[in-house]
């Protein structure tokens, strides 16, 4: 009776049909490991129930096309729920009917949930073409394909790498790992973990389940091993700094009736600041800088000079012409002639720049500021006493690749390098959703992978804090104004990760792909030798 009621037993017997609303479920509870929920142990067991139904042995394994559409359900309904807060934006905010809305959501995850499919499908043929035996699809394959995956859908057309599996262990022994493979290698390591479950469901050896069970005690004790090393050592005095959350509602910020108000308040809770760094939003100030009263940027300029203070406003940048960029400007004794500037790189598609044939789609939402100009990858940090502040905006620190390309980048030219990590981000777009924690947990990732505190300064949330080791020193409450006031210690020094970037996982995962041919090449040789 126990046998019949075994995982292999149930799994291997599972129909294709059941097995889509299986890989469904799956994909839900995958969204549980994300913030503010935080049960990243279920998002390794969803991983792992994912990976046994690919690799069902023999007679019961999935063909290729069955195989694609049940990773497609997974990554789908992963995708969907994980950021079903964009049916805020398009439709409180952008004034899209909520059909249209779901259906654009459903197309957006539709063709992200194409990537996981194609992994699972790769997997299916090389079974079939190959004849892996099964160690090799769960220990080498699985996760490489896995990985590619991930690497595909953080790369083409701009890149979307929301809620990716790895972020969901920014509090779990993984997060060891993370200053050396980033992200992306612990959802390498996830999908290891989840191969090697799957290989002990099926496998009738007991010296196989043992030494898998031995692999991932190993590898979350080395993960925890690593959180102990120190990568990065203490710069300079520490600064005070004031972090603005001004809670402006999104749909009166670019309101003509309430473009004052926005530039009143952020002018007066500047002015009330005391600190050695005062920070704004992204695009606290609703219009371009050419459109600001004459006197705005000095009296803010004035401020910074007299109290030997630094202020950073989150502002579009006119260039003239229809040029202008999603930017912040820095005023502080260290530039009284000239502002300190970043410009957004990472553009959001729709939101900041309109794909070719899509301006239909723009015009529903009633977007304002469709299209900005592009910064430079590279970019200057911003001097504030005696560290060196790297900015980027919303969107742009789920790129930790990038942020760690421009850490390596301060360090190879001799240059100051960065030694805090500011995000300014604007999340009224979506509310009072999951999409605040989630990217306060991505923010997470990056503090993680670079060995530097991050500021965030927000109009709704999160506007926090985030110490070394993913630490939350402090915050403010979600969708209210006030100022965050704190002390933060600037941190030198190169990870394995800013030196290395997202190079190194991708070189193992290679290697794990020539490993399996390799391997599975000379035991096909062996077994023609022996017949």
């Amino acid at each position: 009776m126990l046998k019949r009621l075994s995982p292999a037993v149930l799994l291997s017997t599972l129909s294709f049909r059941s097995a889509l609303l299986v890989m469904a479920l799956a994909g839900v509870v995958t969204v549980a490991g994300f913030a503010p929920f935080g049960f990243w142990p279920g998002q390794l067991l969803s991983m792992a129930l994912f990976a046994s139904l690919l690799l069902r042995p023999g007679q019961q394994a999935f063909s290729i096309h069955q195989s694609a559409a049940l990773a497609w359900v997974f990554s789908f309904v992963n995708l969907f729920t994980a950021t079903s807060w964009l049916l805020v934006a398009m439709t409180r905010y952008g004034g899209m009917p909520i059909f249209l809305a779901v259906i654009a959501l459903a197309l957006l995850t539709s063709y992200l949930a194409l990537f996981a499919a194609l992994c699972a499908a790769t997997l299916a043929w090389l079974r079939q073409r190959w004849q892996v035996n099964p160690t090799i699809c769960a220990v080498l394959l699985f996760p490489a394909l896995w990985l590619l995956n991930e690497w595909l859908r953080g790369y083409l057309f701009t890149g979307f790498p929301w809620a990716i599996i790895g972020y969901a262990h920014t509090a779990s022994p993984l997060a060891g790992y993370a200053p050396v493979l980033g992200v992306l290698g612990l959802g390498w390591l996830v999908a290891l973990c989840a191969g090697g479950f799957g290989l002990m469901i099926f496998t009738d050896s007991r010296r196989v389940r043992l030494l898998v069970l031995v692999a991932v005690i190993a590898l979350f004790g080395g993960g925890q091993y690593l959180t102990t090393i120190t990568w990065t050592q203490p710069l300079g005095q520490p600064l005070t700094i004031n972090l603005i959350q001004g809670n402006v509602e999104q749909d009166k910020k670019f309101d003509q009736d309430h473009l004052n108000d926005s530039l009143h308040l952020y002018h007066d809770l500047i002015l009330q600041s005391k600190a050695d760094l005062v920070v704004t939003p992204e695009t606290a100030l609703p219009m371009l800088s050419s459109q600001l009263p004459p006197d705005y940027l000095p009296a803010i300029n004035a401020f910074a000079q007299k109290n030997q203070s630094a202020v950073v406003l989150g502002v579009a940048v006119h260039d003239g012409g229809s040029r202008y960029a999603n930017s912040v400007l820095g005023f502080s004794p260290s530039y009284e002639l000239q502002a300190y500037r970043y410009d957004k790189h990472h553009l959001v598609p729709f939101g900041e720049f309109i794909p070719f044939g899509f301006r239909w789609f723009v015009d529903l939402m009633h977007i304002p500021l469709g299209d900005f100009t592009k910064g430079n990858v590279i970019q200057a940090p911003m001097q504030v006493r005696d560290q060196f502040v790297l900015p980027n905006i919303c969107y742009e620190d789920l790129f930790g690749d990038e942020i760690a390309a421009q850490l390596a980048s301060q360090n190879g030219s001799g240059k100051a390098v960065a030694s805090l990590l500011l995000n300014v981000s604007n999340m009224a777009w979506y509310g009072d959703s999951i999409a605040i924690p989630q990217h306060l947990q991505f923010s997470m990732m990056r503090v993680l992978e670079t060995g530097r505190p991050m500021l965030r300064a927000t109009n709704t949330g999160a506007t926090a804090v985030i110490d070394v080791g993913a630490r939350l020193v402090t915050q403010l409450p979600y969708l209210q104004q006030g100022i965050l006031r704190a002390t933060v210690q600037g941190r030198q020094g190169v990870t394995p990760y800013i030196r290395w970037g997202n190079e190194l996982v991708m070189l193992l995962a290679l290697c794990s792909l020539i490993l399996a041919a390799y391997l599975t090449h000379r035991s096909a040789r062996s077994y023609q030798r022996e017949s």
